[in-house]
């Protein structure tokens, strides 16, 4: 039994222990590749500042497949880096550059550098130098400069995003070489100039965004040879003409399609009612005038709506959507005299817009059919009459109300705000009675034309909020009189 157990000891030693690097070093804890290991601490290096200690266990010596944000498969070799901040957090960033010898650890596959926010430098070449690199998520960073013009090169990559840097410049040409692409995002940069024709080589893409640059010029007329695209984003950009026809072709598939904050113009096309699979569609804040078709009732699937600051004219069409969950119809030509009863029994909806959309109705006759949902309501600039006090009343996590420029008339009083909400405006109504202290906790507050009485709560909101009161004394109008 003793001679057994010497050699089952031995056995265990052989296998426990190796020797590297002139010293024996436990196999158990395992450390990782030297290239792995001195590419990402050279990586650590050219940061300046982490706060948070986002990569406080990166230590020389230990294994790295432990780090924080670090992934291995094969043999113990690093495969993904994903570092993430917290945007809620103030100290849960990273500041300084990338560095360039991050290519030394060969096997990465995906690389995520998101909501980093101070990291600053060019576009990091270091990812030509990674053969097996084929996710690139650096996303809400301050990196600038140009796009490079070989970024061609990257052809093997699924998915590039980009999305709130600084970079600047048109998309380079070469960008029709990466034809693997799945996802393309390069919103929220200060990308110019056409947005290239090159993309229609993309054939796998899914995920087109381009939304908040500066591209100009029409959208192109390629997406016939985009079959498996599902969401095209192109909001908030510079983009003119009309909705191009072979943007018919996506139909089947499309998901959401997002061409707000441009200036486009012309009619809302009827292929749009062919979007069978469409959750989303805002043409926001364009110029498209005219008509709906009829036919948009067959959109039977939407659930986000914004049609928003156009020049639309009635009739709107009565929809036949199980539920929305978000609708916007602001500041078109609209007259709906009432509230939608397609939006009215809605169960699942949370936002609700429809400023100046010419109601004329009681607000207590609106009956929806579930209140306790909605976040915002947006009902201004219409002619609604009545009291306010039911409807914000029956809300549990409503978020903003807005009725200003209406004919509302009830005691503020009477009114109990919801915890959550952040947002109020009744200006230019006739409400009446005094301000309650509740209204201290909001961040937006705007009572002015009104007819309320007494004095104003301490509270950090300006004078413009209470003005047009004839009776409201106190800091930040005049003080009250001593009686």
């Amino acid at each position: 039994m003793n001679q057994r157990y010497a050699l089952f000891s031995a056995l265990i030693s052989v296998l426990l222990f190796a020797y590297r690097n002139g010293r024996y070093v436990s196999v158990s804890a395992a450390t990782c590749h030297p290239d792995d290991e001195s590419g990402l601490l050279a990586f650590k290096s050219g940061f300046t500042e982490d706060p948070s200690g986002m990569l406080s266990n990166w230590k020389s010596g230990t294994d790295c497949c432990q780090w924080s944000g670090i992934n291995c498969r094969e043999n113990n070799r690093v495969t993904t880096v994903s570092l993430t901040g917290q945007p809620d957090n103030p100290k849960s960033y990273l500041s300084g550059m990338f560095s360039p010898l991050l290519s030394k650890v060969q096997n990465l596959d995906g690389i995520y550098f998101q909501n980093l926010r101070n990291i600053t430098g060019a576009f990091p070449r270091f990812v030509f130098d990674l053969p097996k690199l084929i996710y690139v998520y650096i996303e809400h960073n301050k990196l600038s400069g140009p796009l490079p013009t070989d970024i061609g090169r990257l052809s093997r990559f699924g998915a590039l995003s980009l999305v709130g840097n600084r970079f600047f410049g048109p998309i380079p040409s070469s960008i029709s070489q990466l034809t693997q692409l799945g996802q393309l995002r390069l919103s929220d940069n200060l990308l110019s100039g056409p947005i290239p024709d090159g993309l229609r080589q993309l054939k796998e893409l899914t995920y087109l965004d381009l939304s908040g640059n500066r591209f100009s010029g029409e959208i192109p007329n390629f997406f016939n040879s985009l079959p498996n695209l599902l969401f095209l984003v192109l909001s908030r950009n510079k983009l003119t003409g009309g909705i191009p026809t072979s943007i018919a072709s996506l139909a089947p598939k499309l998901i959401n399609l997002e061409l707000a904050n441009n200036q486009l113009s012309g009619k809302i096309p009827e292929f749009i009612s062919n979007f069978k699979s469409l959750d989303t569609l805002d043409l926001s804040s364009n110029g498209f005038s005219g008509v709906l078709p009829k036919s948009f009732k067959n959109l039977t699937k939407i659930f986000n709506l914004n049609l928003a600051r156009n020049n639309l004219v009635d009739p709107f069409p009565a929809l036949a959507v199980k539920g929305i969950e978000s609708l916007d119809l602001s500041y078109n030509k609209f007259k709906l005299g009432k509230i939608p009863k397609w939006v009215t029994s809605s169960p699942i909806i949370y936002s609700l817009k429809l400023a100046g959309c010419g109601i004329k109705m009681r607000l207590e006759d609106w009956k929806p059919s579930v209140t306790n949902f909605y976040d915002f309501i947006d009902l201004s600039d219409n002619e609604i009459s009545g009291s306010a006090v039911n409807l914000v009343n029956s809300t549990e996590y409503l978020v903003g109300f807005w009725g200003s420029g209406n004919q509302l008339k009830f005691n503020l009083s009477d009114i109990k705000l919801p915890k959550t909400l952040k947002y109020l405006d009744l200006s230019k109504n006739q409400v009446f009675g005094s301000v309650p202290q509740s209204v201290v906790g909001l961040e937006k507050l705007n009572l002015s034309y009104n007819r309320l009485c007494g004095k104003i709560p301490a509270s950090k909101f300006p004078a413009s909020a209470f003005k047009g009161n004839a009776c409201l004394c106190g800091s930040p109008l005049p003080a009250c009189r001593r009686q």
